[in-house]
C-alpha cells in the first residue's frame, strides 16, 4: 500500500510513506510532472515522498525503488517523464542504469539527485544522457523548479556546482588541463593512469613518478572512484574508450 494518493493498480509500491493531509493547490491547466523515483536508501525515497508532497499539484509520484532492475521494469510500467535517480545504487552504477533507460525510453529524461558533488559524476551523467544533476541539499520547491525546467528541454546543475563545472569547461576549452582531467582525475591521478595504460605496475609507476608504491595505491584507488571502476583493467578500458591517452 502506498501514500494516499499514489495507488497504481497491478504495481507493488517500494515506499509505505503517509502523505500528509491537505490537497495543494492546482494550477488551471497544468499537468504535474510525473515522476520514478530511484534510490539505493530507503528512508531516502520516503523522505523524498514526504517532502514533494507539498508540490503534489506540479509533481506527481508514480512509483519509487531502491532495485536498479526494478527501476527498468517500473520505467516500462509507469511511463513517466522523469525518472530521479541516484548515482550509486545496489549492485549497480545508476550512469549504467541512466543509460539503459534513456536507450529504451527515447523522450524519457533522467535527473540524478545526489551526495556526490564532485564535477566528475556530472560530467559521466550528462555523457550518458542525463537531463539534470542535482544534490540532495535541494528543498521541494527546487526540485519542482528543475523538473519543470527539465520538461521545458532545458539541462539543469545544481548552482552549488555549476559555476565550477563552467570554469572546467572553459579552462578544458582552452587547452589548460591535463589528459583525464574532464573526468575529473587530478594531474598526478592523470600520469598514473597513463603509466597504468602503459603496462606499468604499481612499484614501476612509483619509481618513474618518485613516490611510494602505496602512494601508487592510493592514487589507483581515487581513480576506481572517480572512474566508477572496481580494477586497473577497467579503468585502462575506460581510458582507451574515452581517448584520454593512446
Amino acid at each position: 500500500m502506498g501514500p494516499e494518493g499514489w495507488e497504481n493498480p497491478g504495481v507493488e509500491q517500494t515506499v509505505d510513506t503517509p502523505t500528509p493531509a491537505g490537497p495543494a493547490p492546482k494550477v488551471p491547466g497544468a499537468r504535474p510532472v510525473r515522476l520514478l523515483l530511484v534510490d539505493d536508501h530507503q528512508v531516502v525515497l520516503e523522505g523524498l515522498v514526504s517532502m514533494l508532497a507539498s508540490e503534489r499539484a506540479r509533481v506527481e509520484i508514480l512509483g519509487a525503488t531502491t532495485e536498479p532492475g526494478e527501476a527498468l521494469r517500473l520505467a516500462a510500467d509507469l511511463d513517466p517523464d522523469v525518472v530521479l535517480l541516484d548515482v550509486r545504487l545496489k549492485g549497480a552504477s545508476g550512469l549504467d542504469v541512466c543509460q539503459e533507460l534513456t536507450r529504451r525510453h527515447e523522450r524519457l529524461k533522467v535527473v540524478f539527485f545526489t551526495v556526490y558533488d564532485d564535477e566528475q559524476y556530472l560530467f559521466q551523467a550528462l555523457r550518458v544522457g542525463a537531463s539534470g544533476f542535482l544534490l540532495k541539499r535541494t528543498t521541494a520547491t527546487e526540485l519542482a523548479d528543475h523538473l519543470e525546467r527539465v520538461m521545458g528541454g532545458e539541462i539543469t546543475i545544481d548552482p552549488a556546482i555549476a559555476g565550477r563545472v563552467a570554469v572546467t569547461a572553459a579552462r578544458l576549452q582552452s587547452g589548460e588541463f591535463w589528459p583525464g582531467a574532464y573526468l575529473g582525475l587530478t594531474q598526478r591521478e592523470s600520469e598514473v593512469l597513463q603509466l597504468m595504460v602503459r603496462g606499468l605496475s604499481n612499484r614501476a609507476i612509483g619509481q618513474q613518478l618518485y613516490i611510494g608504491e602505496e602512494t601508487v595505491k592510493t592514487h589507483s584507488r581515487s581513480i576506481y572512484r572517480k572512474l566508477d571502476v572496481s580494477d586497473r583493467s577497467q579503468a585502462i578500458a575506460v581510458a582507451l574508450r574515452e581517448g584520454i591517452f593512446h
